[in-house]
Order: structure tokens, then C-alpha cells, then sequence
């Protein structure tokens, strides 16, 4: 099982993974936000990406405002660059931050909620535990349905034939598989 807590797995994957890391290093991005226990979520850890695919990082904070100021003062000048908050997602506050840096968009996620209890992590370790199940054609069929615009999470349930919401379908999957606990 990858570490996904740590981003040095990237060094030695795929070539958009590779090129992840280096602009995570580029940007020193996980030590500006270490404090904020930030973890990389979403596509490209689990290499279902396809072009336009973000980074995605979550971080914790009871004070938004605490990474927000941080953040705007080392790449509040990058294109793309742009703050948005929702008052209640889950009864959690949740703040957005994006930008954008050479070929990635990126986009951090805080709430007060440890990352390994929010939702996209426990996505991705659910993905991650079918990808490996699955093997390298449902892979591929998760990315044709990203190419033809359907999202990552309602991607999986479709293939696995899973009803109602995909979003909380996945994530009750993976509590069933034993993916996450």
C-alpha cells in the first residue's frame, strides 16, 4: 500500500506523477502548509488522471484563515489565483484556495477535520483498493469515462453498478470491502 501521507511516491511513478512532484517541491508547497497536515488526494496518487486534472491537497485548520494568509503571501500573485468558502458542506466550513502553476491547476481544501477523515481521502484509498482488485482494463474504462466529463466519484459506482448518490455509494462500498474503517 502507497503512503499516501508522504508525496515521495510520486519520484517514481508515472511521468505526470514525476512532474507532480517536482512542481510540490518547486512551489515547497507541503512545507509552507505542513502545519496544516496536508496530504495529496484525487487522480494523479492513484494515476487516473487524465489532462486537465488538478492537484488537489487537503490540509486541516480550525482557522481558514490561518493557511489563507499563508498561502496568499507566498503565490497570491500565481494566475488562477482565488479564494472561496462554503459556509457548511457536511456541517464542516470548507475554504478552497486555487491557483494555478506551470501545467497543473491546484486546489486546497481545509476544513477542521483530520485529512484522513475527509471525504476525497477516503475516496482515494477506495479507488485505489478497486484499481488494485480491478486491474488495468477497469482502469482505463474509470479514464474514458473521466475523457467523456464524468467525474471521478461517480465513475466508480457506474462501473461497479453501485445506486443513489456516488459520492456516499463509494464510500459505504468501501466501508463494506473493509477499504477503509
Amino acid at each position: 500500500m502507497i503512503n499516501f501521507k508522504n508525496i515521495s511516491y510520486l519520484k517514481a511513478g508515472t511521468a505526470r506523477q514525476k512532474e507532480a512532484y517536482k512542481v510540490l517541491l518547486e512551489l515547497n508547497l507541503f512545507e509552507l502548509l505542513k502545519n496544516f497536515n496536508p496530504i495529496l488526494v484525487g487522480t494523479i496518487p492513484i494515476n487516473i488522471d487524465v489532462e486537465l486534472s488538478d492537484l488537489d491537497i487537503i490540509c486541516q485548520s480550525e482557522n481558514h484563515e490561518d493557511i489563507v494568509k499563508v498561502v496568499r503571501e507566498k503565490y497570491g500573485k500565481l494566475l488562477g489565483f482565488e479564494i472561496k468558502t462554503i459556509p457548511s458542506y457536511k456541517k464542516l466550513k470548507t475554504t478552497i484556495i486555487t491557483l494555478e502553476y506551470k501545467t497543473f491547476p491546484i486546489e486546497i481544501f481545509i476544513q477542521n477535520k483530520l485529512p484522513e477523515e475527509q471525504d476525497s481521502y477516503l475516496h482515494m484509498l477506495i479507488e485505489y483498493q478497486v484499481l488494485l482488485k480491478e486491474k488495468e482494463v477497469f482502469r482505463l474504462k474509470i479514464i474514458d469515462l473521466k475523457e467523456q466529463g464524468l467525474k471521478t466519484e461517480p465513475a466508480f459506482p457506474k462501473l461497479l453498478n453501485l445506486g443513489g448518490n456516488p459520492y456516499e455509494e463509494l464510500l459505504s462500498y468501501g466501508l463494506q470491502k473493509g477499504y477503509i474503517s
